[in-house]
C-alpha cells in the first residue's frame, strides 16, 4: 500500500514538474526584440498598454527597451543594429534616404498623427492668441527635431518670423526645459505630457495652447526598421504592429483614468489623475486614432514642414518610406 502511495506522489511530481517546465518553455518561446523610444513620454501611450497589457507576449515577443532622448540618437541605434525597432519622428528616415543609404529606414507604423507638445506660460491666458509671442522669450526643441520644426511652422503660420519676431531658445535638452522655463525669465515653453501637467499643477506655468492642435496632421511619431530587417523578419514586423494595434483599440475604448491605470508601471512616480488628464487631453485631439496606416499625402506634408524649416533641400518619394501592408494586415484580422 505505501509503495501505491510513493508511486502516486512520483506521478504527482512529474506532472507539477512538467507543468512548469512547459510553463518555461513556453516563456522562452517569446522572441526578444531590441526596441528604442525616442523619449519617455505618455505620448506614446498605446505602444506601453501594449507592453501593460500582455498584447506582445500574445504575439510571442518581448520587448528590450531603452531611451534614446532624441530621434537623431533613436535613428542610429537602428541603424546601427543596436536596436531592432524603434519609434521616433520620420523625419529621420527623410535624412537618411538623402544621405543615399541603400540599406535605409522604413515606417511600417504610424503610432502619433500630431505634435504633442503644450504651449505654456508664465500666467493664465484664456483668449490666448499665437500672435501674442511677439517679441516673447520662448524655450522651445532641437533645432532639426519635428517639436520644434512644428512650432516654427505653426509661429509662420500666424505672421511670426522665428528668428526675428520672438527669442526662440533651442539650446537645452530635452529634460531640462521645464525647469529652466521656472527658474528663467523666459514668457513661454513647449513641453509634452505628462510635463506640461505637472508644471501647471506645481503653478509653475500654464498650459495656454496645444501644438498639435494648431498644426497640420502628419506622421508624427512611427514605429521604423531598416529596409533589410523588414524582409527579413516580416514575421516579427507583423507581431509587432498586432500587438501596438491592439493597444491602440484598447485606449479608444478605455477611459483616459484606465489608461493612465494602465501604464502606471512606466511612470512609477507620475501621479494617476495627472496621468489621466495628460491622456484626456491627446485623446480629446484624436493624438492616436485607431489606425497604424500612413497617409502619403500627409508624409509630403511632413517634408513641407523640413523644407520650410530648411533642413532638406529637396522632397524624396514618400512611397519608399512607408509600408502600410503590416497595418493592413493587422486590420483585417484583429477585431475592434
Amino acid at each position: 500500500m505505501r509503495f501505491k502511495y510513493l508511486i502516486v506522489i512520483a506521478v504527482v511530481l512529474t506532472l507539477i514538474a512538467s507543468s512548469i517546465t512547459g510553463c518555461s518553455s513556453k516563456e522562452q518561446k517569446l522572441t526578444k526584440i531590441n526596441f528604442v523610444e525616442t523619449v519617455h513620454s505618455i505620448f506614446y501611450a498605446p505602444y506601453y498598454v501594449a507592453v501593460s497589457q500582455g498584447f506582445f507576449k500574445e504575439e510571442g515577443l518581448e520587448l528590450v527597451i531603452t531611451t534614446a532622448q532624441g530621434s537623431d540618437k533613436a535613428a542610429t541605434a537602428v541603424l546601427s543594429g543596436t536596436a531592432d525597432i524603434g519609434l521616433q519622428g520620420p523625419e529621420t528616415t527623410v535624412y537618411v534616404l538623402l544621405e543615399g543609404r541603400d540599406d535605409y529606414l522604413v515606417n511600417f507604423g504610424q503610432l502619433t498623427r500630431k505634435d504633442g507638445s503644450f504651449l505654456l506660460g508664465k500666467k493664465p491666458e484664456p483668449n490666448f492668441k499665437w500672435e501674442n509671442l511677439r517679441g516673447k522669450k520662448v524655450i522651445g526643441g532641437r533645432p532639426g527635431g519635428m517639436p520644434e520644426m512644428t512650432l516654427e511652422y505653426v509661429l509662420k503660420q500666424h505672421g511670426l518670423d522665428p528668428k526675428k519676431d520672438l527669442t526662440l531658445i533651442t539650446n537645452l535638452q530635452f529634460t531640462a526645459a521645464a525647469g529652466a522655463f521656472m527658474s528663467s525669465d523666459a514668457d513661454y515653453v513647449a513641453l509634452f505630457e505628462p510635463t506640461a501637467s505637472m508644471v501647471e499643477k506645481q503653478g509653475g506655468g500654464y498650459i495656454v495652447a496645444s501644438v498639435g492642435a494648431s498644426s497640420h496632421e502628419v506622421p508624427y511619431t512611427t514605429f521604423n526598421a531598416k529596409k533589410s530587417y523588414i524582409e527579413k523578419h516580416p514575421d516579427i514586423i507583423q507581431k509587432f504592429v498586432n500587438a501596438v494595434y491592439k493597444g491602440m483599440l484598447w485606449v479608444d475604448s478605455h477611459s483616459p483614468k484606465e489608461v493612465a491605470e494602465a501604464i502606471k508601471p512606466f511612470f512609477p512616480d507620475a501621479d494617476v489623475d495627472l496621468m489621466a488628464t495628460a491622456i484626456e487631453r491627446y485623446k480629446n485631439q484624436n493624438t492616436w486614432g485607431t489606425t497604424l496606416k500612413m497617409k502619403v499625402e500627409d508624409f509630403d506634408f511632413l517634408q513641407t514642414i523640413l523644407l520650410d524649416a530648411g533642413v532638406i533641400k529637396e522632397k524624396v518619394d514618400s512611397r519608399l518610406l512607408i509600408n502600410n501592408t503590416f497595418a493592413e494586415k493587422a486590420e483585417k484580422t484583429i477585431k475592434k
